[in-house]
């Protein structure tokens, strides 16, 4: 059974390249364009894993991962900061709300596979 990722940002290019790598790695993806639209999503089923922006109009990423990390889930998902911000503070801020990790964008595939084997959510090849 092959894991689930949504992905959260209101870039449509960023969207399609990170849900390329992730079917390369054999997850079923689905997308966010908002936080709000990803908390929406999230009640109605919880997917392993949330790649999510930080800068995104209406619900922020740091927000919305507030408000996932307040959601009582039986499984809660991983969740993953993206985001272009190098900022240690921003960086220490998102671990500190709940994120499990966070990776800066740009990044590839091998940065990504990297990543998920750290989280326990792929193998390495």
């Amino acid at each position: 059974m092959s894991k689930t990722c949504l992905i959260v940002d209101d870039s449509s290019t960023i969207r399609r390249v990170m849900a390329n790598m992730f079917r390369k790695l054999d997850f079923t993806v689905a997308e966010a364009t908002t936080g709000a639209e990803a908390v929406e999503r999230c009640r109605v089923e919880v997917p392993d894993l949330v790649m999510l922006d930080w800068n995104m109009p209406e619900m922020d990423g740091i927000t919305c991962l507030r408000t996932l990390r307040e959601m009582v889930f039986a499984k809660p998902p991983v969740i993953v900061m993206c985001t272009s911000e190098s900022d240690i503070f921003k960086i220490q801020q998102t671990l500190a709300a709940g994120a499990d990790e966070y990776i800066m964008k740009p990044f590839d595939q091998d940065v990504l596979l990297d990543k998920l084997v750290d989280l326990k959510l792929a193998i390495a090849v």
